[in-house]
């Protein structure tokens, strides 16, 4: 996954914008010869963007998240991202025994409220 994807995502469940980004594991890629600066939201610096605002694009467009978690900070719900790939599914399409794997394996990288109280499943559920 791309960093510059956070400038689009929304939590699909109560729409908040933007959400937390937790990088587990990325990997070095060969950056396109087209960059486009994010509009709103940079999460490569965690910061809110303005006209003025000045970033380092080329760094963040030589990275590949490969395993992290996204965090809406609103609803309290979290979506992992594995082998590249966000899954931003409603709770019902979830699968709780995937969810529960995913919190074990990246405990020590998961925020506690997350662990302890992160929708739709948590260690304690």
């Amino acid at each position: 996954m791309k960093y510059r994807l956070m400038d689009l995502l929304a939590c699909p469940i109560c729409k908040n914008f933007p959400l937390e980004l937790k990088v587990f594991t990325e990997s070095e890629i060969q950056p396109p010869k087209k960059i486009t600066r994010c509009e709103l939201y940079c999460a490569y610096h965690n910061l809110h963007l303005s006209s003025n605002t000045s970033t380092e694009c080329l760094k963040c467009y030589s990275l590949e998240i490969r395993d992290g978690i996204i965090i809406c900070g609103n609803c309290g719900r979290w979506y992992p991202i594995e082998e590249e790939i966000p899954r931003m599914l409603p709770d019902e399409l979830r699968n709780k025994n995937e969810d529960i794997e995913f919190l074990s394996k990246w405990r020590t990288r998961i925020p506690d409220r997350i662990l302890l109280e992160g929708k739709p499943f948590s260690l304690k559920s």
